[in-house]
């Protein structure tokens, strides 16, 4: 997969199958728009299946507000390479693109990135004021070439499936309604940190450190179970995100692991932390020893709820 970021005037040679959004994350109502994509690449030879999305969220740059996302644009990368993208078009932003008019939006992005194919989302808007819809593309597909494919919300209990609804379970520490709202596990991804070496050293329970950046969003603080994989391995494990509060609380919001049964040093190495089920709350312990002991517990729930994931899904 190429990615490019770039305005809007950078050109793409071979025709193509768009898709534009958002897209924080790719999540289960996403799936019709890859379904589409993959479908029109199986039918022309030469297509090449491209998104167009911005490198931070609009609606933040607007209001001035810090957002906290689903997926960081390199996590954004993985993701869409996996899901068969041949070019992910990541868009900075600008004061030009803001006051950009939707009609003239179109005009660049059919003519630059070759368009025969477009898909997008019922609700997707675009252009100064949000005043471009997926009726303003139909209008003009027949001046520029293209064929609109317009895809209905998936929906799960009566509620379209999309970002917001997945970052809501996310905050509340639903995992499990989040996983499946996603179609995969939430996550976090990042290289492996030297930590403060307490969980090894100071309680006796070794550890792998993530520093997410800030707009990530996480879960409540608390213990999860999760599943790590690094250097092509998988490991079962539980994770702490959080301050640490009983060593003083006075520490960058970190994601700590303890992985089963693993010694290895994996400093440096990039590792995805997959989410599976919340353990409990993170809170301050009286002692070191009251932490080390609800540790064993955390740790043995964890390895007996790991084991039965795993039958499940192998």
């Amino acid at each position: 997969m190429e990615y490019i970021k770039q305005g809007i005037t950078f050109q793409i040679e071979e025709p193509t199958v768009l898709s534009l959004g958002k897209f924080d994350g790719l999540h289960r109502g996403h799936e019709l728009l890859m379904a589409y994509m993959a479908e029109k690449k199986r039918e022309s030879q030469g297509l090449k299946a491209a998104v167009f999305t911005f490198d931070v969220p609009p609606r933040a740059q607007v209001e001035g507000v810090p957002s906290q996302v689903l997926t960081t644009n390199a996590e954004k990368i993985k993701l869409f390479e996996g899901a068969g993208v041949d070019y992910l078009i990541e868009c900075p932003f600008t004061e030009e693109i803001r006051r950009m008019e939707p009609e003239d939006f179109i005009g660049q992005v059919a003519g630059n990135l070759h368009v025969r194919y477009l898909v997008v989302g019922k609700d997707f808007r675009f252009g100064h004021n949000r005043r471009g819809d997926y009726q303003m593309l139909q209008s003009y597909a027949g001046v520029y070439g293209y064929e609109v494919r317009v895809v209905d919300k998936a929906q799960k209990d009566g509620r379209d499936i999309s970002s917001t609804y997945v970052r809501e379970e996310i905050s509340k520490g639903n995992i499990a309604q989040a996983n499946e709202l996603l179609g995969y596990e939430f996550f976090v991804e990042g290289k492996i940190l030297h930590g403060e070496h307490m969980g090894k050293a100071v309680l006796g329970v070794p550890t792998i450190n993530l520093l997410p950046p800030k707009e990530k969003l996480l879960p409540p603080f608390g213990v999860y179970v999760t599943v790590t994989e690094c250097q092509g391995a998988r490991y079962g494990g539980i994770t702490n995100v959080g301050r640490k509060p009983t060593m003083g609380g006075g520490f960058p919001v970190g994601v700590e692991t303890h992985l089963f049964d693993v010694s290895k040093d994996l400093y440096g190495v990039e590792a995805k932390v997959r989410f599976l089920s919340p353990v409990r709350p993170e809170r301050k312990f009286d002692s070191l020893e009251s932490l080390v002991s609800q540790m064993q517990r955390d740790i043995q729930y964890g390895k007996d709820y790991y084991s039965q994931w795993r039958k499940a899904w192998n």
